[in-house]
């Protein structure tokens, strides 16, 4: 009888109880690897947002000033809302808006701010008197997404 269960155990095969916790412990180690890395990426996608929404109301003041005799005077969120009817009005928070978006427009000049909404990054587009534009970005937490500064071209 107790030959039997002897060989019974021997043709029995399976995992150690040391194998299966270095195996939990691999997976456990690449789950705190993998974790923060896919957590970013939703920070990441608000910002990529703000400064699409930036690029649109840059495009739409241009064609503002063209309307306009070459003067952005005036250019106001609700203007560039009727020239560029996919610039977001602010109906869903999680998505960056023109809402409270900063447009300073005097002349031959402008700064087009907008506010990425979990981030709260603020990406401008600014028009200088000489026809250059600059791209900044100003961040109140831990700098801007790729740049090491607080305020730097994006």
């Amino acid at each position: 009888m107790f030959n039997s269960l002897r060989q019974r155990t021997g043709d029995e095969g399976g995992f150690t109880l040391i194998e299966l916790l270095v195996v939990i412990l691999i997976i456990g180690i690449l789950a705190a690897i993998a974790i923060p890395a896919f957590l970013s990426q939703k920070s990441k996608a608000y910002d990529s947002s703000a400064k699409t929404m930036a690029q649109t109301a840059q495009t739409a003041m241009e064609t503002f000033a063209t309307e306009n005799g070459g003067l952005y005077t005036g250019g106001t969120p609700a203007k560039l809302k009727e020239i560029e009817p996919s610039l977001n009005t602010g109906t869903n928070e999680k998505e960056a808006a023109l809402t409270g978006t900063t447009i300073n427009a005097a002349g031959t000049e402008y700064t087009v701010t907008v506010e990425a909404q979990n981030t709260k990054d603020k990406y401008a587009v600014t028009r200088k008197p000489e026809g250059t534009v600059e791209h900044t970005c100003t961040s109140t937490t831990n700098g801007c997404p790729g740049h090491a500064a607080s305020s730097s071209n994006w």
